[in-house]
């Protein structure tokens, strides 16, 4: 048998490791969210269902609202936002794009892909913004908390949205 790691029960991350940690990952949203601001609006020029349409468009206003709280973030850590690359969730956005022209003569299930994804994007933006509280937390940020709590509650609201929708689809 391989030779076990030790393992611990402490965790000790360091405050610069942590700052680090925390600005890497909150590049990686910034720029998921600058590529959702792109393109969105061409989401929803696919999607067939009015109240879809409505809550693309609903959803970027938050999204610039979002990156404004973040660019103040930025600003507050005395930070350049590096844009990271974020292939993960700007990959989910061009998956929605493929399921869009898979369904292009169903209108129909091209709203259910579109739905799809986009909730899908919204929990890994929340799960991100949860985590980024968390780490603002241990860096005894208030401020920072603050806005990330209100990026999080729109997020949170806008998967709301979008999960009505759905069920709307579903049950009709």
């Amino acid at each position: 048998m391989q030779n076990q790691p030790e393992r611990s029960q402490k965790i000790h991350l360091g405050d610069t490791r942590l700052r680090k940690f925390f600005t890497d990952n909150l590049d990686k949203i910034y720029c998921a969210k600058k590529h959702m601001v792109d393109r969105f609006p061409e989401i929803a020029g696919h999607a067939h269902f009015s109240d879809l349409n409505h809550a693309i468009m609903e959803t970027v206003d938050d999204v610039k609202k979002q990156i404004i709280r973040m660019d103040e973030i930025y600003e507050r850590l005395g930070e350049q936002n590096s844009v990271a690359g974020c292939s993960g969730l700007a990959g989910m956005i061009e998956e929605a794009f493929t399921a869009i022209s898979e369904q292009k003569d169903d209108t129909a299930l091209r709203d259910m892909a579109i739905l799809f994804y986009l909730q899908n994007m919204e929990s890994v933006e929340i799960a991100s913004f949860q985590v980024l509280q968390m780490m603002a937390v241990k860096m005894k940020n208030q401020e920072i908390l603050q806005l990330l709590k209100e990026n999080l509650d729109e997020a949170k609201d806008d998967r709301m949205l979008l999960l009505l929708i759905t069920a709307k689809y579903v049950t009709s």
